[in-house]
């Protein structure tokens, strides 16, 4: 299975980064991951400071720019990890090395979550061979 794994935003993490202690800490968690074979992504996100947001209704879309004041609706950072089970993705991030803070872990749908009419077999291969080829070359 596969979940998402939301770092909630601080107001801390909306202002500076981690210090140098607490980002190696993390480095050697997201090691432990590593070897364990759950992480098929991560990365942080900057402050709201540097991002948009667009917004749509009717038809209508606006753009706004950050920051963004309400700190516990946002997202500092992500992990995207495979694991056994709902119980083993909880085991595993109950051990990240956050003092203050919350993350939420919710599973990501798979193709076979969707009735076989709504899919379209050849148009997902190409759309995943598309995403593979980019991820393996950024720079594209």
């Amino acid at each position: 299975m596969r979940f998402i794994v939301l770092v909630k935003a601080t107001p801390e993490s909306e202002v500076r980064l981690p210090d140098k202690e607490s980002f190696a800490e993390m480095g050697r968690f997201n090691m432990e991951l590593a070897k364990a074979g759950m992480i098929l992504d991560m990365n942080g996100l900057q402050p709201t400071s540097k991002g948009v947001r667009i917004s749509f209704s009717g038809g209508t879309k606006t753009v706004t720019d950050g920051p963004f004041t309400e700190s516990k609706e946002l997202v500092a950072g992500y992990w995207i990890i495979q694991a056994e089970s709902k119980e083993d993705a909880i085991a595993w991030m109950s051990r990240a090395p956050f003092e203050n803070g919350q993350i939420e872990i919710r599973p990501l749908f798979e193709m076979s979550d969707f009735p076989s009419d709504f899919i379209e077999e050849e148009k997902n291969k190409e759309l995943h061979s598309l995403i593979d080829r980019a991820k393996a070359n950024p720079e594209a």
